[in-house]
């Protein structure tokens, strides 16, 4: 069992209890998923020889990440600005659900985010008005599972986490107690 489902289960889960006056076990806000998705349309039309193996190196990269094989999104339609066609992928996307999900986030929280350049902290902006968490991570190498030296391009990601509550004060009070740093 992961570090930070431990923590939830024995102390958050309680004081959010107590904090909100919940009644009932299932009002109390739990991580319901978290999405990792990552773009990757820029970078293979920049190099249309090397799609496929660009496209298994980012599958690969964002799969040790996350410890589940990501999904590819296509193209719905074509824009010749941007030189992209219809039925090209453009990106990857993996849903990480219960035991998954918070296994990630206390990598995300203890490793990867502090490992980050310039990092000063999330800003609380981040938290929409529905609760969603969206981050930013613009380097994978912030990652401890991959290294340097096996990828040939610096690879961004978006990291969203949709908790089951959607009043963003509780949502916010959920994040810090999970230990998210916040500014």
């Amino acid at each position: 069992m992961s570090y930070l489902l431990e923590k939830y289960q024995k102390e958050i889960a309680p004081a959010l209890k107590k904090e909100f006056g919940f009644k009932n076990i299932f009002q109390i806000p739990r991580i319901e998923k978290v999405i990792v998705h990552m773009g990757i349309g820029k970078f293979i039309t920049q190099n249309p020889q090397k799609k496929n193996q660009l496209l298994k190196e980012a599958s690969d990269m964002l799969a040790k990440i996350t410890g589940q094989k990501p999904a590819f999104t296509n193209a719905k339609k074509s824009i010749a600005g941007f030189k992209l066609r219809e039925g090209l992928p453009i990106g990857l996307k993996v849903t990480l659900r219960k035991s998954r999900a918070y296994d990630f986030l206390s990598r995300l929280i203890c490793a990867a985010l502090p490992r980050s350049r310039d990092f000063q902290g999330l800003d609380q902006k981040s938290v929409g008005a529905r609760g969603v968490l969206d981050i930013g991570i613009r380097e994978h190498i912030a990652f401890p599972e991959v290294a340097q030296q096996q990828t040939s391009l610096l690879y961004g990601f978006q990291v969203s986490v949709v908790p089951t509550t959607k009043k963003r004060e509780i949502a916010m009070r959920l994040y810090e107690l999970l230990g998210f740093p916040f500014k």
